[in-house]
């Protein structure tokens, strides 16, 4: 079989016969690339990649059947672009495989990946499949937040001084601010509690609430919780109770036990309450 031909039947059992018309760009793009690199990112490129190219939507978890493919074409492709480094690391840790992921994190490293830095951050911090050592950790973080990486500026804001992190709250809500506007869910949720909680600066509903709706549109189950919550109560715009219902809704189906109790309240026309005051059913 050519080797067109077998990109095209792995494309057509990974359900991709009809190429979506945003991703179609890419793969004409990437003629001139290896067959390999473009499978490559297809299944296993990070959503906060900075180097993931835009056309690609990436997965936050490889998905289990698809593991073996991203290993055998990351591990194809790993001689070119340091993204694909990146990738096989996720593919080998997706699979259990700490210290081949580790390694391949350090190659990826080694061409400036900067999600790859987190990642071994990650797993320096935790002294997953590598030794614990919180200094080389922070370093890491601080060399991948100075190049603007989301994830390194996130976690260096929550961080605190014990990590090297912000040094104060208005440190780190600039710090937070950096990485909502490279899109990063967490960050713009972060963010957000900051406004509404008036921490690192003036207290601001309007953008507290502009900063949950970010986050909430890329599915982040905190911040659709408390998208639920201004929209029930006006707070920071207009008083919404259908899209209410809908944010609790959404965080309630990815696990959100909070959300899923005040979904029920909204739903309940008449509240019953016991002697305290307490809510115990509705009618």
């Amino acid at each position: 079989m050519s080797r067109r031909a077998n990109l095209r039947a792995i494309v057509c059992g990974l359900g991709l016969a009809a190429t979506p018309p945003a991703v179609a760009p890419y793969f004409s793009a990437a003629r001139a690339q290896s067959a390999d690199l473009v499978l490559c990112d297809r299944i296993a490129a990070d959503p906060t990649d900075p180097d993931k190219p835009s056309a690609i939507p990436g997965v936050p978890r490889i998905a289990s059947q698809d593991i073996p493919i991203a290993i055998k074409f990351c591990k194809a492709a790993a001689g070119g672009p340091r993204r694909a480094l990146y990738e096989l690391g996720r593919a080998y840790a997706a699979n259990g495989q700490l210290a081949e992921a580790i390694t391949a994190y350090r190659k990826a490293v080694t061409k400036g990946s900067t999600a790859a830095m987190v990642e071994l951050a990650i797993s320096l911090e935790a002294g997953a499949g590598i030794a614990k050592d919180d200094a080389q950790a922070r370093a890491l973080l601080q060399r991948a937040a100075a190049a603007g990486n989301p994830r390194a500026l996130t976690r260096l804001a929550t961080a605190g001084n014990v990590s090297g992190g912000a040094a104060d709250p208005a440190q780190e809500r600039e710090m937070l601010t950096r990485a909502a506007e490279g899109n990063s869910a967490d960050a713009q949720f972060q963010l957000g509690l900051m406004y509404a909680n008036g921490l690192g600066g003036p207290k601001d509903d309007v953008a507290a609430r502009s900063w949950f709706e970010k986050a909430a549109a890329q599915n982040n189950p905190n911040a659709l919780e408390w998208m639920g919550s201004f929209a029930a109560s006006g707070r920071g715009g207009p008083r919404d109770i259908d899209a209410a219902k809908g944010y609790y809704s959404r965080a309630a189906a990815l696990g959100d036990e909070d959300a899923k109790v005040q979904l029920k309240h909204l739903e309940c026309s008449i509240t019953i309450k016991d002697a305290r005051g307490h809510a115990v059913g509705c009618l």
